[in-house]
């Protein structure tokens, strides 16, 4: 188990972390695709042009499930997170074609304790992803819960 470095107290609102930048492959948009979400326009380069997409395009829950693993990386398993309670948003902006290049950052909105259960605070942030040339393509929202350093 990973040290803890962020705890609720480490995530007033305004804190910002940034994601790197991840290449997005047509071999994981098909491999995704397949398992999870097999519509045409994400298992073929010819099926995607023939679409609105303009090309091989990663399902939307393929860029969340990308977004989740830069989460993780940058701050999740260095945390006191205690899970989440679910996602309030999830806007797809643009399609993400294979050889896309995507980065991001993820910005505390807001952070309160919560009253059910001392020791654990909740923790609201923003994801915005964006592709090599600044567009951004996803947008999420969503509450985390993490325990605290001490009780209150």
């Amino acid at each position: 188990m990973k040290e803890i470095k962020y705890w609720y107290e480490d995530l007033p609102p305004g804190r910002i972390f940034t994601y790197p930048e991840r290449q997005v492959t047509a071999e994981e948009i098909i491999d995704f695709a397949a398992e999870f979400d097999p519509q045409p326009f994400h298992l073929s380069e010819e099926a995607g042009r023939a679409s609105i997409l303009g090309g091989l395009a990663a399902s939307g829950w393929h860029t969340c499930a990308i977004t989740m693993r830069e989460f993780c990386d940058t701050m999740l398993l260095s945390s006191s997170s205690e899970g989440a309670p679910g996602i309030d948003l999830v806007e797809w902006r643009k399609p993400v074609l294979a050889g896309d290049r995507l980065s991001g950052r993820m910005e505390v909105l807001e952070a309160r304790e919560l009253r059910s259960r001392p020791g654990i605070g909740l923790v609201r942030f923003r994801h915005e992803i964006t592709n090599q040339r600044g567009e951004t393509v996803m947008i999420m929202e969503h509450p985390a819960m993490f325990r605290m350093r001490e009780a209150s």
